[in-house]
């Protein structure tokens, strides 16, 4: 008897093995956060980041403007980085729908750890966020990545260049950019360049159409701001050209 029993069952697992893979989901947006995690933040602030993340895509506002798209899904991955060869994706994608699918997002992003403490590698974060817009998620009308930092790129490759990468194969920057304005000694020209950060962010960092940066001064409004900048990013109007197929 046990063997009757067995055989359609080892029959029906070999099938569910050979299956091809689920089609991919569409999209409104596919959506990279890449998170400063470098070592002039410290775990304060880094826990107001965490905070603010979870505020944003749980706030009204945020989940409306998902609903009002075309498809009325949006498609998000967390990635956090500090030197060149500390970047790491914490949170693969995942398609946020409604206020069930952002809170169980938005739970899992404030559980995880911290990364890293080390440089501020810019361009690392965003060649990851690159290779994940390319190689993985959703269908997505529009590809975004979202850059959050207070500080300029010190290690890894240029980031001008990083940019420009991305920007070939239709991938559009954001930043926000967290400002210190009582920096120690040390660490004076790296969060407050010539011109400041957010100056310096529109000139190597963003890019692409409707690119734009948002500047804070203080951790604790952080949400906020992510919540208008989550706004304007899944609203923006589509430039009509659906990017690579993702899986």
């Amino acid at each position: 008897m046990g063997r009757i029993v067995l055989v359609p069952l080892v029959i029906m697992l070999l099938s569910m093995s050979a299956a091809p893979p689920a089609k991919a989901e569409d999209v409104d947006v596919a959506l990279v956060l890449v998170t400063d995690v470098s070592r002039s933040i410290d775990d304060s602030e880094f826990k107001l980041e965490k905070d603010g993340y979870s505020v944003a895509f749980t706030n009204q506002r945020v989940l409306e403007a998902i609903k009002g798209g075309p498809v009325g899904k949006i498609a998000v991955a967390y990635l956090e980085f500090a030197s060149s060869f500390e970047v790491r994706t914490v949170l693969d994608w995942t398609v946020i729908r409604d206020a069930a699918s952002a809170r169980a997002f938005a739970d899992q992003l404030a559980a995880a750890p911290r990364s890293f403490w080390g440089r501020t590698a810019i361009s690392a974060g965003i060649d990851q966020a690159v290779q994940l817009l390319t190689e993985t998620g959703g269908n997505a009308t529009r590809h975004v990545i979202d850059v959050c930092g207070d500080g300029t790129n010190n290690a890894g490759r240029e980031v001008g260049d990083a940019r420009d990468d991305a920007l070939k194969v239709g991938i559009t920057i954001n930043g926000l950019t967290i400002i210190n304005d009582h920096p120690v000694s040390w660490t004076f020209a790296h969060v407050q360049p010539p011109g400041g950060l957010a100056n310096y962010y529109r000139q190597n960092v963003v890019g692409g159409p409707g690119s734009f940066v948002m500047e804070i001064h203080d951790f604790a409004t952080f949400g906020d701001a992510m919540t208008h900048k989550l706004v304007s990013e899944i609203a923006a109007q589509p430039d009509g050209n659906r990017f690579a197929a993702t899986r």
